[in-house]
């Protein structure tokens, strides 16, 4: 491993600390202010909220990759490993974390979902339809549940986000780890094919399609953390992490970058290099599917088939103290 890659390691690592605690509301004044002027929640908020994968707390980063590693053992970064091994370089246990995927493994699997808040009948069985719609060619099937759950869903405030893949195990049993902000029966179509299927995307450990180094590099930074800035209120770390800061090719499993994939954000051409806009997915593509296929393989013997309070703000949910962690024992 070069001193650049080394370098890029650490910045990678400084990055996702920082912009974990900005997606997440916990960024400090300090860093809130020399990133923006003005606080983010001045800012008017975009009519559509953007999606966000929520991130753990910089303590669980290590144990979450361990977990990863113990649920899906293909999750382990083994390319960068081998390089350091080569290169003769320390391993660095955070530096692992970050290359680290997130799947839940290829053997079936159910995992299940109840909602935080009172939801009606018709409304839970709607989001869990478009959260099975994955189910059609994986081994991954989402059910609903009265008692403790595996996904827990809430429709409070604070937009549309989802922790990713198995980092849903370290979050404790009464948080979200799934946020679809005022969803009803009322909301379009459109938006259950376009939000729910992207993000219960990420509950299945899909990293965002526009974070591809191919489509970052189309980006024009400066005009990124304007727009997402006016649009949505993210700072400059938020929009590091979330937009700019390309995934590491060697920690995912991945067809070409397909900027039609459900998976990836839309984006306008008044933030690329060339004008051009990134067209985004409006729903799960062909190409979505066969990744799906590929990671999550749905045997032809596999009778696992998809079935037909006061709410708390947004940083109380998502910030917990280490008392709470979750221990995962796989």
């Amino acid at each position: 491993m070069s001193a650049d890659d080394k370098e890029l390691l650490q910045t990678l690592v400084k990055i996702l600390q920082v912009a974990g605690a900005a997606v997440n509301g916990n960024a400090s004044d300090g860093d809130e202010q020399k990133d923006n002027p003005v606080a983010a929640s001045a800012v008017p908020q975009g009519e559509a909220p953007s999606c966000s994968i929520k991130t753990l707390p910089d303590r669980l980063f290590v144990p979450a990759a361990q977990t990863a590693i113990k649920v899906n053992p293909v999750n382990a970064p083994a390319l960068a490993v081998s390089s350091m091994l080569a290169a003769n370089v320390p391993f660095e246990p955070m530096a692992i974390a970050v290359m680290t995927s997130k799947y839940w493994g290829p053997t079936p699997r159910q995992l299940t979902v109840n909602f935080l808040e009172s939801t009606p009948a018709d409304l839970r069985a709607r989001i869990l339809s478009h959260m099975n719609a994955w189910a059609r060619v994986s081994c991954v099937t989402f059910v609903e549940t009265q008692g403790a759950a595996d996904v827990r869903i809430s429709r409070g405030p604070g937009g549309y986000w989802s922790y990713l893949g198995t980092d849903i195990l370290h979050i404790p049993k009464d948080r979200p780890t799934m946020n679809l902000e005022a969803f009803t029966m009322n909301t379009a179509e459109s938006e259950y094919l376009r939000v729910v299927r992207h993000e219960t995307g990420h509950t299945l450990g899909f990293p965002h399609e526009h974070m591809r180094q191919e489509l970052v590099a189309r980006i024009d930074p400066q005009k990124a953390y304007d727009f997402f800035y006016r649009q949505y209120g993210w700072n400059k770390t938020a929009v590091d992490q979330q937009v700019l800061t390309a995934l590491d090719q060697q920690s995912i499993f991945a067809t070409p970058p397909d900027q039609t994939s459900i998976m990836c954000y839309q984006l306008p051409g008044t933030i690329t290099k060339d004008g051009q806009p990134i067209q985004g997915g409006l729903d799960i593509n062909g190409t979505d599917y066969a990744f799906a296929a590929q990671i999550y393989p749905k045997l032809a013997s596999s009778t696992m088939d998809a079935p037909d309070d006061a709410q708390k703000s947004s940083a109380d949910r998502d910030a917990w103290s280490a008392s709470e962690d979750v221990e995962v024992t796989v």
